[in-house]
C-alpha cells in the first residue's frame, strides 16, 4: 500500500458539508470517501488504506467520539479530526486526549481543515513506517527457535555465556553456538544492538 493516494474518510449526517467538503478535498489531490451514517463506515473501513478520518461530532446514533472508541476498540491507529457546529471545550479536551489530531468548529476554514489534515498525513506515515518496522522484526524473531529465544532472553539481561550455561544446564560451548546463530538469524552483530532489536520488539529481559 505505499503507492496508495493518502485517503481522507468523511464521516458527516450532513449532506452539504459532504458534498462541499469532498469537492475541496478531491481539488487538493486527496481520494475521498464520504459516508452519511457511521455504521456504514465502520462495515466498510479498510485500516490497510492511508489516510486519515474527519468526523462530524453530532450524529445520531453513534456520535463522532463513539465512533473514535469504536475504530480505536477495533486497534485501528487512524488519525483523526473532529469537526463540531459549536464550540465544546469539555468534548475537544476527551477527543485530543484520545488522540485526534485536531478539533475544529464548523463552518471549517479551508485552510484549517487542509493544515489538520497535513498533520494528518504526518502521523500517519510514520505509524506505518514504524508498524512495518515492528512486522520485520518480529518475523526475524519468529525464526528463532526457542532454546535460541531462551539464551537470547539470557544475553540481553547481560549475563555471561558461563552463567548462562549454568542457568540452562548445559555447556559454555554451546551457548556460544546458540548464540551465534540468534545474532546470525537477527542480522546484529553486538550485544547492544541485540538489546535495542529486543526494546523494539518489546521482548523483555528474562522473559521469553
Amino acid at each position: 500500500m505505499t503507492d496508495a493516494v493518502f485517503t481522507v474518510f468523511l464521516v458527516d449526517d450532513d449532506a452539504g458539508v459532504m458534498k462541499a467538503l469532498s469537492r475541496l478535498l478531491r481539488a487538493r489531490g486527496f481520494e475521498v470517501q464520504a459516508f452519511t451514517s457511521p455504521q456504514v463506515f465502520l462495515a466498510g473501513h479498510d485500516v490497510s488504506i492511508p489516510g486519515c478520518a474527519v468526523f462530524d461530532v453530532s450524529m445520531p446514533d453513534l456520535d463522532g467520539l463513539e465512533l473514535q472508541q469504536a475504530l480505536t476498540a477495533g486497534g485501528s491507529q487512524r488519525p483523526i479530526i473532529f469537526l463540531t457546529g459549536k464550540g465544546d471545550i469539555p468534548t475537544s479536551v476527551r477527543a485530543m486526549r484520545a488522540g485526534a489530531i485536531d478539533f475544529l468548529t464548523k463552518p471549517v476554514s479551508d485552510a484549517d481543515l487542509l493544515a489538520a489534515i497535513a498533520r494528518a498525513e504526518k502521523a500517519d506515515a510514520e505509524t506505518r513506517r514504524t508498524s512495518a518496522e515492528l512486522d520485520s522484526i518480529n518475523a526475524r524473531f519468529a525464526v528463532l527457535t526457542p532454546r535460541e529465544r531462551e539464551v537470547m532472553t539470557h544475553v540481553i539481561a547481560g549475563r555471561l555465556n558461563k552463567q548462562i550455561a549454568g542457568d540452562l544446564g548445559t555447556t559454555e560451548k554451546t551457548i556460544k553456538v546458540h548464540r551465534g546463530r540468534v545474532m546470525e538469524k537477527l542480522g546484529v552483530r553486538s550485544v547492544a544492538d541485540l538489546v535495542r532489536l529486543a526494546e523494539k520488539a518489546r521482548i523483555s529481559q528474562g522473559k521469553l
